[in-house]
């Protein structure tokens, strides 16, 4: 399965020295529960089996490697993820682990884009600044939600 292997690479919880801190895009809800989340160096919610905030980790936390750009509404990937290769595989599997995934997302996704749509467009330049994003190649599988 592939996000046994984010329990171990945990590459994403992590900002390599001679970067910028990350600034954890959150819903206008997530902000109100965590005020703001900051990675300096390491997430300070990162424990030895990956996020200690369980169910309650952050949209843009749950969402990645995916990104989403509201204005094309098209969806797109960190090239830097090496979760990716399988994640693109598993997706020609309707029932895999990364098309449930893709379709949580998508449906977390269209309810934002109705109640919180700043944060969608606020995500995506994150992204966007930091990280290098190639689109998704999403089946019809998929499309069709």
């Amino acid at each position: 399965m592939p996000f046994n292997h984010c329990a171990e690479c945990r590459r994403c919880c992590y900002i390599e020295q001679g970067y910028p801190s990350l600034e954890i895009s959150l819903t206008a809800k997530e902000q109100r529960k965590f005020g703001s989340i900051c990675i300096e160096t390491e997430c300070s919610n990162l424990g030895p089996t990956g996020c200690t905030l369980g169910e309650d980790k952050p949209f843009s936390c749950k969402l990645y490697p995916l990104s989403y750009d509201p204005a094309t509404r098209q969806m797109y990937y960190d090239t830097d993820c090496p979760l990716m290769p399988e994640y693109i595989r598993q997706l020609k599997d309707e029932q895999s682990e990364a098309s449930n995934h893709l379709a949580s997302c998508t449906k977390q996704i269209a309810r934002l884009e109705k109640s919180d749509s700043a944060f969608l467009k606020g995500n995506f330049d994150v992204d966007m600044d930091y990280f290098e994003l190639k689109r998704l190649p999403v089946p019809s599988h998929v499309k069709g939600e």
